[in-house]
């Protein structure tokens, strides 16, 4: 079968950087991505139940034949670098690697890299006890159960995360009650979603509010028994889309009582929330670049047998110096995320704020804007479910404002660059003395 080389994703100035042996993996999963996972996605939405009453009850089967195939090639759990449980690449490998991922709808569940299982195991392995690490991350990491990350709340700004105002009142024999209503928590639709992170309001009266809230490790299971206390109320639809199995849930809590049971310590949930989203906004990114790559590789493809007039689109030069314009804006979005990749291995998430917000504001909505050129090359094909366009775009799309919305990261870059004011006046009242000592030689 005839494919682009691996070569061709690589940057030259990142090849280096690159270890012989995740050059190994990269064509591994490149391959994987291609042969297995690409076909495997008609299947995948084939197989999910259109009958209401099963359509959130069952997984497609191909995902567990595809998952056994990632194990059996060692392409599993490809994240967590930095940290023992992780398999010993940098961040900048698994963003090579996660290009190839974010092609494929189903590549990420198949290799366990999906959100939000990645974010929440990134959480177990850094704050949780060894009871939380035996219960919840072994499974995780094995493939056998999904979690939910709920923290987004109907009518708040949730992406400040001092907004979330989900109450969890200590009641006693060691439990909290809740009340309030999250949604847009993704995956908690999965019938597999056995664990959910609850960014809840646990402290209203520290005179700190970044010490006020806490995430609670909740048995979804266990919980959804007191269907009087607790219910999906419903998935939300992302541009008429559900994304069932998965979901994207309305959650409403009327008093839900459950164990006390707090990831790290009591008050830290911004902390951990902040170290949730870094590496998750580099995440998305990186599977972003593949999706960006997946519409201009699917334009080509229609461009070669669709006629414009008798002629071939992909002779026109309209479209050969669109594409050329595009692959442009994909090669400056992939530098830009693996430049924060490679700024987190250096120096940590917390230290990369800036280049992960230039990756964040960037990347998403230069590969929408290549995207929504990709569907308008196919024309009304590019709308329909014929392609994998429409899915493409609503993710893109959504990535503008889940992780944190541009303004919000325009804001902190623009505010870091602002601060700056000071030494650039200093230099140039500097190069105006400079200038007049020269005219003194």
């Amino acid at each position: 079968m005839a494919v682009l080389p691996l070569e061709h994703y690589i940057p030259q100035i990142v090849k280096d950087k690159v270890s012989p042996r995740a050059w190994g993996t990269l064509e591994r999963v490149k391959q994987f991505v291609e042969q297995d996972c690409i076909p495997a996605d008609e299947i995948y939405f084939s197989q999910v139940s259109s009958d209401p009453a099963l359509r959130w009850k069952s997984v497609p089967p191909i995902i567990e034949t595809l998952k056994a195939r990632a194990k059996e090639l060692g392409l599993w759990n490809l994240f967590l670098a930095g940290y023992d449980e992780g398999p010993g690449y940098t961040n900048l490998e698994y963003g090579l690697m996660a290009q190839f991922l974010g092609r494929a709808h189903t590549a990420p569940e198949a290799t366990n890299t999906s959100a939000p299982d990645t974010g929440n195991m990134e959480l177990f392995v850094k704050y949780a006890t060894q009871a939380q690490r035996e219960r919840w991350l072994k499974p995780l990491m094995n493939g056998d159960l999904r979690s939910a990350f709920l923290m987004t709340e109907k009518g708040v700004s949730s992406s400040n995360a001092l907004n979330i105002s989900l109450s969890a009142r200590k009641v006693g024999n060691g439990e909290v009650e809740l009340h309030g209503t999250k949604w847009f928590a993704s995956g908690a639709g999965d019938p597999r979603c056995s664990v959910w992170l609850v960014m809840a309001l646990t402290n209203p009266e520290n005179k700190d509010p970044y010490k006020r809230h806490s995430v609670l490790v909740i048995d979804t299971k266990e919980a959804l028994k007191q269907a009087d206390k607790v219910r999906v109320v419903r998935p939300l639809e992302v541009f008429g889309f559900d994304d069932a199995p998965h979901g994207h849930c309305e959650i409403e809590f009327k008093g839900l009582r459950v164990p006390y049971d707090v990831l790290d310590s009591e008050g830290e949930g911004f902390k951990l929330i902040q170290s949730r989203l870094g590496p998750g906004r580099i995440h998305h990114c990186m599977r972003i670049i593949g999706m960006g790559e997946e519409a201009i590789q699917q334009a080509v493809k229609r461009a070669s047998y669709r006629k414009i007039f008798g002629q071939l689109f992909l002779k026109k030069e309209a479209f050969i110096s669109n594409v050329a314009e595009r692959r442009i804006s994909l090669e400056r979005v992939k530098l830009l995320v693996l430049q924060a990749a490679l700024a987190i291995d250096q120096k940590g998430a917390k230290d990369a704020k800036r280049e992960i917000a230039l990756a964040k504001i960037d990347a998403p909505r230069t590969v929408l804007e290549i995207i929504d050129w990709a569907v308008q090359v196919y024309g009304g094909e590019g709308v329909s479910q014929d392609t994998p366009l429409t899915r493409l775009w609503i993710y893109a799309r959504m990535c503008r404002i889940a992780d944190g919305p541009d303004e919000a990261h325009l804001d902190q870059l623009g505010k870091a660059e602002c601060k700056k004011a000071d030494m650039i006046n200093e230099f140039y009242n500097s190069v105006e003395g400079n200038r007049e000592r020269l005219l003194k030689l």
